[in-house]
């Protein structure tokens, strides 16, 4: 097994969300790379770790599912085999629980959580993702209330025993909440054929790709909005700037989409993870 196929079966979208998510955690509540580096190592493991058991799993209960919908993916093209794809996520699995051990009882904790619900995501008799509230409310407690606020709590213990959550918090995990809804929408717009054929209710298929791609741009920009008012009313102008930016991006980039045209959806779909990622980014303007 090679590093890009490791690197794929991880999926890197996800990989490199959490490592963006936990960094800028960190430094919101005040950690020092050089000071704190201990902290933050352990952390960034146990959380990738957890995201790679997670991300694996669910390849290896969908191999067949993703032989339709992305059969780009390591299991569904052939490149990794069913075993060895188990053995990685066990491994993350316990990766995980150990780095969490090792640090924290509140990681501890939020890892066996978030694991629980990653399980329940995928594997039957719960699998959340079959049906599209469990499964948007499932992505949206760990993306936005439990990576958020559980890390920011967890790093605050460990850096000053306060368990204290530093205030501009809040409106990014607002944001969080209300972008991991609309991921959870906008994820299976691209996967329709696939799911349809396997009996997934998921929210495009329910509703209409319309009606997901509109209600969370609705959702998106609203979070938008709200963290842009917050940065006015806190005087963080260079924040406020970001955000307004990124908002009107966001709603071009909305607008641009084909909903008939499957590579115009997927390259949608790719480039909406880019504005999670340039948002969290833009929170640390807070800190200068």
């Amino acid at each position: 097994m090679t590093a890009s196929i490791l690197w794929r079966f991880s999926r890197p979208h996800t990989i490199i969300g959490s490592t963006l998510s936990i960094i800028v955690l960190f430094l919101l509540q005040g950690g020092s790379v050089f000071t704190h580096w201990y902290i933050l190592v352990l952390t960034l493991i146990s959380a990738l770790a957890c995201n790679l058991c997670i991300t694996g799993l669910n390849q290896v209960i969908d191999v067949e599912l993703d032989k339709i919908n992305k059969p780009e993916l390591p299991i569904a093209s052939g490149e990794l085999d069913a075993n060895s794809a188990k053995k990685i996520v066990l491994a993350s699995g316990i990766i995980a629980l150990v780095a969490a051990a090792l640090l924290h009882w509140l990681l501890l904790l939020l890892i066996v959580v978030i694991l629980f619900l990653g399980i329940a995501y995928s594997m039957p008799p719960i699998q959340f993702k079959k049906h599209h509230l469990p499964a948007a409310l499932s992505i949206t407690i760990v993306r936005g209330v439990l990576v958020n606020l559980g890390m920011a709590l967890h790093f605050s213990g460990m850096l000053d025993g306060s368990y204290s959550i530093e205030p501009v918090v809040y409106p990014l995990t607002l944001f969080i909440s209300a972008f991991s809804l609309a991921i959870a929408w906008y994820k299976d717009l691209p996967d329709r054929a696939g799911d349809a054929h396997f009996g997934y209710r998921t929210f495009p298929l329910l509703y209409s790709p319309k009606i997901a791609l509109y209600l969370g741009a609705a959702l998106v920009t609203s979070a938008y909005a709200w963290c842009i008012f917050w940065s006015y009313q806190e005087s963080e102008p260079i924040l406020l700037l970001s955000l307004s930016i990124l908002g009107l991006a966001f709603l071009n980039h909305v607008r641009t989409v084909r909903l008939d045209d499957q590579i115009s959806v997927k390259r949608f779909y790719k480039l909406f993870w880019v504005f999670f990622f340039a948002t969290y980014l833009s929170f640390l303007w807070v800190l200068v």
